[in-house]
This record gives C-alpha cells, sequence and structure tokens, in this order.
C-alpha cells in the first residue's frame, strides 16, 4: 500500500512537496473510505483538483519516472548514459541542484522509506528505511558511490563495487536476487499508472474476460453504466495468434516472469499496447434489436473502435485495469479518469473503491481531475481532496483540502466543496479574465 509519495525539483515541483494516503483523525466515512496497515489508518482513493498546467499530471509523470528508474537504472543504462530528470527550469536556484524522490509504502507488513537524489549524470544519495513497528532502522545509506550498508540489508553486501554512478544500489541488488530488495521491485510493478486519454488497456479487459469472476463484475458495471450492451465478440488474426498471446502474458500474467526470467518483465502490468502497432482483436458488441411493435427480434452487432462512442471505448479500456486492481488489492494511479465518461459513471467508480463490498482488499485508486461532482462530503472525506497550483514563479504546490485554512480555521466538514471550489476559496483554479479583448473600441 502506498502511504506517501515525494517529489522536488522535477518538472513543475520547485521545493519539495508530498502526497499523502494517510487519514487524518476526522470522523467521516471512517468505516468505508479508511483501512489499517501496519499500524497505520490509510485512505482507498484521492482525488487531485487543479487548473490546467497546474502540476496534476507532472506528480503522476514523477511517480512514474521514480518507478521506471529504480526498476530498470542497473539494467537498461549503460555506463555514460545520462539520467533523464527534468529538473526545474524556472529558477537558477535548482540548475545544479539534484532531483528528489522518495517513496513511503508497505510491502508484506512492514514499512519501507525508500529515495533518491540523482541529477543529469550520477546519483547524488540514495537511502533505505524500514520498520516493523514504529522505530525505522536503516537497511542502507548512499553518498555518492559511498554506500554503507547495514547488518539488516546483507543482501547488498559486497555489490556496492558493482554499482554504477549512473544506476541505483536497489536495482543493482535486485539484479543480484536479494529477497528485500525484490519484494521492493514487486511492490513498484504493482503500482500501476495509466493515462485515462486514450484506449490502450483494451486488451488488458479482453483478456481478463478468460476468468469467470472478472467478466461477471465487468458486465454488471456495464449494466450500471447503462450501455446497452449484452454480450461482446471478439477475434484476433490467426496468422499472429502466437504473437499476440505472448504479449499478452507479459502484460497480464505475473507468473510469465517465472518463465521467462525477470528480466524480461514489463515496469507494470498495465503498460499499453498500442493498437496501431500490435495485432489487435476484431471486438464486437451485440445490442438487441426491436421490430415496428417493439418487440425483441435478435441483436446487431457493432464494432468496438468504429460504431461505439468514445465514452463506451473509454470505459471498455479503463474497467480492466480498474477490476483487477479492485480484485489483487493493489494501487491504481489514472491520469485524468474522468475523460469521456458520464460524471456519474467516474463517480459510481469512487464508490467501488471506497466500498467495503466491491473493495474488500483495500486497492487504492489515485486520479487527477476536473469533475467537481465529486467534491462532495457524501463521496469524499476531506483529506482525500488534494490541489495543486503554480505560484508567481511557476513552481507547483501540492495540499490537501483536510491542510488548507481560512483566516477562521481549517475547513468544516459541511462546507458546499464544489461551490466553494469553484469560486476559488481554495485556490488552484484557473483565473479567467474578460472577453474585454473581442470588442473593438470605436
Amino acid at each position: 500500500m502506498l502511504v506517501e509519495f515525494s517529489v522536488g525539483n522535477y518538472l513543475s515541483f520547485k521545493d519539495i512537496v508530498t502526497f499523502s494516503m494517510i487519514s487524518s483523525n476526522i470522523k467521516q466515512h471512517t468505516d468505508t473510505h479508511v483501512f489499517e496497515s501496519q499500524k497505520y489508518k490509510l485512505l482507498k482513493n484521492s482525488a487531485i483538483y487543479g487548473a490546467n498546467a497546474s502540476g496534476k499530471s507532472n506528480l503522476f509523470k514523477a511517480m512514474k519516472f521514480a518507478q521506471w528508474f529504480i526498476i530498470k537504472s542497473s539494467k537498461d543504462m549503460q555506463a555514460k548514459e545520462s539520467i533523464n530528470v527534468e529538473r526545474f527550469a524556472l529558477s537558477s536556484e535548482t540548475e545544479d541542484k539534484p532531483s528528489f524522490f522518495e517513496f513511503i509504502f508497505i510491502q508484506n507488513n512492514i514499512k519501507y522509506r525508500y529515495g533518491f537524489k540523482a541529477d543529469k549524470e550520477k546519483i547524488v544519495e540514495e537511502w533505505l528505511f524500514s520498520a516493523e513497528k514504529i522505530k525505522e532502522k536503516e537497511l542502507f545509506i548512499r553518498n555518492y558511490q559511498d554506500i554503507k550498508v547495514t547488518k539488516s540489508f546483507e543482501e547488498g553486501s559486497g555489490l556496492e563495487s558493482k554499482t554504477r554512478k549512473n544506476a541505483l544500489f536497489l536495482s543493482v541488488v535486485a539484479q543480484f536476487n536479494g529477497k528485500i530488495s525484490e519484494s521492493l521491485i514487486d511492490w513498484l510493478h504493482n503500482f500501476n499508472i495509466v493515462s485515462g486519454m486514450d484506449n490502450y488497456y483494451t486488451l488488458v479487459t479482453l483478456e481478463k474476460l478468460d476468468d469467470e469472476k472478472f467478466e461477471f463484475q465487468f458486465f454488471e458495471i456495464l449494466q450500471i453504466a447503462d450501455l446497452a450492451i449484452d454480450f461482446i465478440r471478439f477475434t484476433h488474426n490467426r496468422e499472429k495468434e502466437s504473437d499476440y498471446n505472448a504479449v499478452m502474458l507479459e502484460l497480464l500474467n505475473p507468473s510469465f516472469k517465472d518463465s521467462i526470467g525477470k528480466r524480461h518483465r514489463k515496469i507494470d502490468k498495465y503498460e499499453f499496447i498500442d493498437p496501431a502497432s500490435e495485432p489487435f482483436p476484431d471486438i464486437k458488441t451485440s445490442h438487441k434489436k426491436f421490430d415496428k411493435d417493439n418487440n425483441e427480434v435478435g441483436f446487431v452487432d457493432f464494432e468496438l473502435e468504429k460504431q461505439e462512442s468514445e465514452g463506451t471505448k473509454k470505459l471498455f479500456s479503463i474497467l480492466g485495469p480498474i477490476i483487477d486492481t479492485l480484485n489483487a488489492g493493489s494501487i491504481l494511479v489514472v491520469d485524468e479518469l474522468d475523460v469521456k465518461i458520464h460524471p456519474l459513471i467516474t463517480q459510481f467508480i469512487v464508490k467501488m473503491f471506497n466500498s467495503n463490498k466491491q473493495n474488500p482488499n483495500n486497492a487504492q485508486l489515485i486520479f487527477n481531475t476536473h469533475d467537481t461532482n465529486l467534491l462532495n462530503k457524501e463521496i469524499f472525506r476531506r483529506d482525500q481532496i488534494w490541489f495543486t497550483e503554480k505560484d508567481e514563479y511557476g513552481s507547483t504546490d501540492l495540499y490537501s483540502l483536510m491542510e488548507y485554512k481560512f483566516e477562521q480555521g481549517a475547513v468544516r466538514a459541511d462546507r458546499t466543496f464544489a461551490k466553494d471550489y469553484l469560486a476559488g476559496k481554495y485556490g488552484a483554479i484557473p483565473f479567467v479574465g474578460t472577453f474585454d479583448f473581442f470588442c473593438k473600441d470605436e
């Protein structure tokens, strides 16, 4: 489970900001929206609001970069290859400083705090701590190429000299089958970051339909969404069937790593396949057909990609990762969850994650959105609502509604969140000017 993620001097984040899934002490929805893990009370989902270009997507890009670099740096980078960090560009103060990334998470009932600082050429610092109860213990600390390994991380002993200056020590140790390091890499593989802008995850949904439980859940949601789809037919290019199956195995099957070796495993199991470049199945949705007296006379097949609405295609695509995340109790981060789908469907997805029945394994959903219909005390606690706002110098600040303070104190639970937000009371909205520029002075 994700506890916190921090980033600094990266993209639009000049100073270090922290996104947290730790619940506050407020009393609302404690029996549904909050769960306990390793003495932490954590939130099941959170939404991030903000103006366009305020940094919402940059937070997810920072997560994705850190995830990729931790998993891949020791094996997919050459000795002299530069590190793809993008430092905050609008200040001379950050030009010579490294970027900062840190995850705090729970894996196998142990809390870990892992992070690193890096510039284009090298790792400046790296650290790993663990806590089985409250007190942290140091596993290793790195300062440039000086790596100090404790007895609690014996799997890293002797690998210090094998660590390049542009590779992370944790990634190196995982390559040598370290028990702790492999466990942390496994957690990162289940920390899935997807885009809600495109329909790249249709194949994920399609493959999962072979599972009876998933199929039942999928069609239940389609009925709730009122899409009038009764069943789905699909075929794919038989000449490329073996290629397609191999792609799907690597994309979806966690056990596939055991048969071909972990070095071939993708960053996360929802890493998209572009339908334009891979064999893609012919998917048809079946709809009831009626005669002039509205009697049912059969079915008509529509081609999903050509005849269904953009909203239907988006829902078909995103439901694969969503249902799989709920069943696995893992973490899903969605950039622009609400794009192309009705606000009531977005609300339904959020409510599934907040439901003890639909989310018995305490999966976590994190997403950004402009949908103010969700800013409702019946849907979200105040600590589940986050905002991004740029200051006059182009730097993004990140804060939760729980942290926001009026002159008279904190935001109360009985406030109308959506109305207040659109009125600019919480910040994080665009300052839209007037239309006077259309008027020509006479």
